[in-house]
């Protein structure tokens, strides 16, 4: 008989108007990697939230280590050792290492904080998993990676045997990835039990055992997991067949439509210089902290610059702040888009139109009419899943709150769109979807510019490679005549000089 530290059997969950999971099965062992595959909107966050005790499920049973549960609250999933890394970490960014660590459970005597003690133990569970961090440091202080490994520890602390990870790796650089596969063989052979969520199908085979796929919120398969199984993988989770992973569009180069020169900025951006032409996709590729997001931000006017000539159509202008990019038909697809490119409390109609109020409104006074139908040909021409136009966007999925990012400018007359990170946290048939509207614009002449971690796109989408370390541009490739070892190769070149 199988010894399964979590058996989750026929769950099922509704909310007003949705069916969430329909009977959803998944069992995890000791010192197993179980890899949680899906679209977004699969199910795989309402699944995890049932486990973790944040809801509850109207159907189905839940066991750990054979015991029949119900969780009314996070507190006693915790109880039973289960712990969450959420994609956005939950942490204290003021407090120490040590203090996030052990929140609301610190050592005291008679009311008073024992700080030695605390940071005593915190060191223990660090030393434990090899980690140059200290129980003393402030964690706003800690690359992204390391913040990472602070919730790992958090998870040690209260003991727990069965950790979630959700899309662990979707703002780290290849080697803290390669770091954090190393803690997490490490806690394999501490009979740990993982639950791995990631969109990063080609990763999943380095480190999971077997994969769980869930599709429209029914069970599709559980499956041992190998490289040449990733074909059938993707058709399990998007239900067809996806043979052409990178749709590539082949347009007549044209002239130049945008170009920058001699562009830096007091966050690190040294003298940087590019140009579009009419038909192709610039990537920008480059290691965390290179410069290209902060390259990118200048340039809409979001942050400043120090110098730096910006051209369209051959014409010098001048771009002081977002609106002033805006009002020359450049646009941006920012990195965070939660942060920067929505207003998730807010309806899918107000987000789409609220960039658009030109177009909606005569004399301060918008017209509804106007809204719902602008709204609804952004929808149909994006195939953006949502209940109504008045859905919150905070409830929709990644891929579809990034399809509303793109498609409030594509209501105006763009010229120039930049696209940083925008496939990050979405599902391979979203990435699709992505990659096909950047081909749609190429096709119609806007300079498209797009910012990517993932070497696999950059050269699969781009027709050129822009190579960005430390700040400076260090090489222009083309990609037809490039690869992902020279691309790495000038992303590490920290003391070279830039491409003149």
């Amino acid at each position: 008989m199988d010894n399964y530290l979590v058996e989750l059997t026929g769950i099922s969950k509704s909310f007003p108007g949705v069916k969430a999971l329909d009977h959803v099965n998944l069992t995890l062992k000791p010192g197993e990697v179980v890899g949680l595959l899906g679209e977004n909107g699969a199910g795989k966050s309402t699944l995890m939230k049932i486990l973790s005790g944040v809801i509850q499920k109207d159907e189905g049973s839940i066991k750990i280590k054979g015991q029949e549960v119900h969780f009314s609250t996070p507190k006693e999933a915790e109880s039973f050792g289960i712990a969450i890394i959420h994609q956005e970490l939950n942490l204290c960014r003021h407090l120490t290492v040590a203090e996030n660590i052990f929140l609301t459970r610190e050592e005291t005597r008679v009311g008073i904080l024992r700080k030695k003690e605390t940071n005593n133990k915190a060191k223990v569970i660090l030393d434990s998993l090899n980690l140059d961090i200290q129980p003393t440091d402030i964690v706003g202080s800690l690359q992204v990676s390391k913040q990472q490994m602070v919730e790992i520890s958090k998870a040690l602390s209260i003991d727990a045997d069965i950790i979630i990870m959700d899309e662990p790796t979707s703002a780290l650089t290849e080697k803290e990835i390669d770091e954090l596969f190393r803690i997490i063989n490490h806690l394999k052979a501490q009979n740990k039990g993982i639950i791995y969520i990631s969109h990063r199908l080609e990763e999943l085979v380095h480190i999971v055992d077997r994969v769980t796929i869930l599709r429209d919120g029914q069970y599709i398969t559980t499956m041992d997991y190998k490289q040449e199984l990733l074909p059938q993988v993707i058709s399990h989770m998007v239900g067809r067949e996806i043979k052409d992973k990178f749709p590539k569009v082949h347009c007549e180069i044209g002239e130049e439509v945008f170009s920058v020169k001699n562009f830096s900025t007091p966050n690190g951006v040294k003298s940087v210089h590019f140009s579009v032409k009419k038909g192709e996709i610039v990537a920008f590729a480059g290691l965390m902290g290179a410069g290209r997001s902060e390259l990118v931000r200048a340039i809409f006017g979001a942050d400043k610059k120090n110098s730096g000539e910006i051209y369209l159509n051959g014409e010098a202008i001048t771009i002081k702040s977002p609106r002033d990019a805006i009002r020359h038909g450049i646009y941006c697809v920012p990195e965070d888009r939660k942060k920067d490119g929505l207003c998730i409390k807010m309806s899918v109609k107000h987000n789409i139109t609220l960039p658009n109020l030109d177009m909606t409104a005569t004399l301060d006074v918008i017209h509804p009419q106007k809204e719902a139908h602008l709204t609804a040909k952004i929808i149909e021409k994006l195939g953006i899943r949502t209940p109504s136009q008045e859905q919150l966007v905070k409830n929709l999925s990644g891929g579809n709150q990034q399809k509303i990012v793109v498609g409030k400018w594509l209501a105006r007359d763009a010229k120039v769109i930049f696209f940083d990170e925008p496939t990050r946290g979405i599902d391979v048939a979203a990435k699709i979807e992505i990659y096909n509207l950047m081909n749609q614009l190429k096709e119609q002449g806007i300079a498209v510019i797009y910012v990517s971690s993932e070497l696999p796109e950059v050269l699969g989408l781009s027709d050129r490679v822009l190579v960005m370390c430390n700040g400076n541009l260090r090489a222009e490739l083309k990609t037809e005549e490039t690869n992902q070892e020279e691309i790495l190769f000038y992303a590490t070149q920290y003391e070279s000089t830039e491409v003149s």
